[in-house]
């Protein structure tokens, strides 16, 4: 079986890695715009990163509270939780 290999590159002497400008038009994301970076097994992983509810994972009718995320759906399901509606 042979392995996928993509673009080599180098990490700089702080531990910085350049994504190819191709890669980053093709995936949308924009100079200086956001990457969401996590390690998976013996990898990292690094792609776009859109916002979500911390509840559900939607990323419809969001409000941000204290620096988290939720939408409007959770929202009304905590406050029915809460018995404020």
């Amino acid at each position: 079986m042979s392995k996928n290999v993509g673009i080599v590159r180098r990490l700089d002497n702080l531990g910085r890695v350049t994504i190819p400008m191709e890669m980053r038009k093709s995936l949308g994301i924009e100079n200086r715009g956001e990457v969401e970076i996590s390690a998976q097994k013996n990898a990292i992983m690094i792609k776009k990163y859109e916002p979500v509810d911390v509840f559900t994972g939607s990323d419809k009718d969001l409000i941000e509270y204290e620096g988290k995320l939720v939408s409007v759906a959770s929202i009304e399901a905590l406050a029915k939780l809460a018995g404020l509606i």
